[in-house]
């Protein structure tokens, strides 16, 4: 696109300026320090020319919105024609508690639903099972059968809006009570839109939330590709997720390329099933992180885009342009909230969502203000979910499409980052692929590396946090606390004796023995799955019969 002669000229007269101009100002007002790096601790160049981007072509490397390889947006008019989904995360305590609290945002102009579950239902306990103890609807709503489900999901509509769940190990598990429940009041499962989290890679990695070993694990992700491929067709089954990635520690380039590669590595598992690219890859989306640097942020989410089409369609040969769209879903940084001076949260959480929305994110949810002392209130959540209103409405940011492309430091960006997701990519398939690096420990020591470094950095003070190490104070905090059902707990545990006595314990037996005969041998395990939870077998008891199959997993000890 440049040519060289310009080129030249230019970088001569960068040189004049450096030493004409820029030095008569820095001999007499230095710059603030000797360096500036991005919140991945990436060089940051004092200014940024056609110089800086030297190769860049305009089709091959920006193109246009909606058209390959979708750098400015998977769609043509993006947010001109039709807003992000604002989807707040939510879930506490009970099931009535967090069905109250999504009427309460529905009421408030969201426009989906996000499911949030606490530990127990992550770890696929039942709530009173020994091993949950003390952690009932402590970070998300417990869900220990289908009735739990259906009290959830009670007057919502469910034909109408779409449902994210984060749950990963017994995804398919939730999932089928979700379908069930659905059913129950009348909505098919064809009708069903929303997107199951179930992305079982990213948790050896990082979130450490797994119960299965990796291979049995992965089975039961390509069954739900492969279900959902078949009976839910409005439904992506897997999000591919990069927040928790981030939330660990890595940098944005580590985020970028973990995610993709866990990515890769699922649609080569629902390949090897069988599976037609072009009929399962239009509903793989994926999940990121936006964090404090605002222009690096928008460079990942750009290069991400680029990366995935470029892949699907050259590397995995996919014919349909849809298979090719970079679909993902965009959370605000939990990691960067404090708990000191709360109230400023407001102000990180705005500029990450900006970048967000800047970077052509499809659905978006903010963190609330207090949610580095407890879950959100009702006022916190609000004010998040006003946060997107205004970016929306106020900001004009949505008026044209992205906005920043071809700004030259942008264009660098998103070239660095994708350089390093490449070189990333490269050193897992030395390795053996995802699983052998994971085995290896890969991914957690490239992560963990990061985390102490961007640690080391805040207590040198080469990193400033506002009132952590820069503008502290002692103030007493104010800010009201979510009070969750003192009785959640004895409720939910009365709620599970009942199901377990007037339920047909004949039927739930010989539905979990069908189920462990599925997982003995290579049947689609998602049928065996619904049957079981239509009789109300319990989640525990569930997984229970998949451990005795499946085994569980120990991570390795890495020196």
């Amino acid at each position: 696109m440049y040519d060289k002669d310009k080129l030249s000229q230019i970088e001569e007269s960068v040189e004049k300026w450096e030493e004409g101009t820029l030095k008569k100002t820095m001999d007499r007002f230095p710059e603030r320090r000797d360096s500036f790096i991005t919140t991945s601790s990436e060089e940051v160049e004092r200014l940024y020319t056609p110089a800086s981007i030297p190769d860049f072509d305009y089709a091959r490397d920006l193109g246009l919105p909606g058209e390959f390889p979708f750098t400015r947006g998977v769609h043509p008019t993006m947010h001109r024609g039709k807003l992000w989904t604002m989807r707040m995360f939510a879930g506490f305590g009970t099931a009535e508690e967090t069905n109250a609290r999504f009427k309460y945002l529905l009421g408030e102009g969201q426009t989906g639903l996000s499911i949030a579950f606490d530990l127990p239902t992550l770890m696929g306990y039942d709530a009173d099972a020994p091993e949950a103890l003390g952690e009932f609807g402590k970070c998300g709503v417990g869900i220990s059968s289908l009735r739990d489900m259906e009290i959830l999901l009670d007057g919502l509509p469910l034909d109408k809006v779409s449902t994210s769940m984060t749950i990963n190990s017994p995804a398919s598990i939730i999932w089928a009570m979700y379908i069930v429940a659905a059913e129950k009041t009348g909505v098919n499962r064809a009708q069903l839109r929303g997107t199951l989290q179930n992305d079982i890679l990213k948790e050896y990695i990082a979130q450490k939330e797994y119960i299965f070993p990796p291979e049995p694990s992965m089975r039961l992700v390509t069954d739900t590709i492969e279900f959902g491929t078949n009976e839910l067709p409005m439904w992506n089954t897997i999000s591919i997720s990069g927040y928790h990635i981030r939330e660990a520690g890595s940098t944005a380039a580590q985020e970028l390329a973990f995610t993709l590669a866990d990515g890769f590595e699922y649609v080569r598992w629902a390949l090897e099933r069988g599976l037609d690219i072009d009929d399962f890859a239009p509903r793989l989306s994926l999940f990121f992180n936006s964090h404090n640097d605002f222009f690096e942020e928008i460079a990942k989410f750009r290069a991400a885009r680029r990366i995935w089409a470029r892949e699907m369609k050259e590397t995995f040969g996919a014919k349909n342009p849809r298979s090719w769209l970079m679909r993902f879903h965009t959370q605000t940084a939990g990691a960067s909230l404090t708990a000191q001076q709360p109230e400023i949260n407001v102000v990180r959480v705005a500029l990450q969502a900006l970048a967000g929305v800047l970077g052509g994110t499809q659905s978006l949810h903010t963190n609330s203000l207090d949610e580095a002392l407890a879950l959100p209130s009702a006022e916190a959540v609000t004010i998040a979910l006003r946060t997107q209103q205004i970016i929306a409405e106020e900001s004009g940011v949505t008026n044209t499409i992205d906005p920043l492309g071809g700004s030259f430091f942008v264009e660098a960006e998103t070239n660095r980052i994708e350089a390093e997701a490449y070189d990333y990519f490269r050193r897992i398939e030395d390795l053996g692929g995802m699983l052998p690096a994971i085995e290896k420990g890969f991914f957690q020591s490239e992560i963990s590396d990061a985390a102490y470094r961007y640690q080391r950095e805040i207590d040198e003070n080469k990193r400033r946090i506002i009132g952590v190490n820069a503008y502290n104070d002692e103030k007493e905090v104010k800010v009201p606390i979510l009070k969750m059902d003192p009785e959640g707990y004895e409720k939910q545990k009365a709620r599970l004796d009942e199901i377990r006595k007037t339920r047909d314990n004949e039927k739930v037996t010989k539905s979990l023995e069908r189920l462990k005969n599925a997982c003995e041998g290579t049947e689609n395990t998602m049928p065996f799955i619904l049957d079981s939870v239509r009789e109300y077998a319990t989640l525990g008891e569930i997984v229970n019969v998949m451990k005795d199959v499946f085994g569980e997993y120990e991570e390795p000890t890495w020196i």
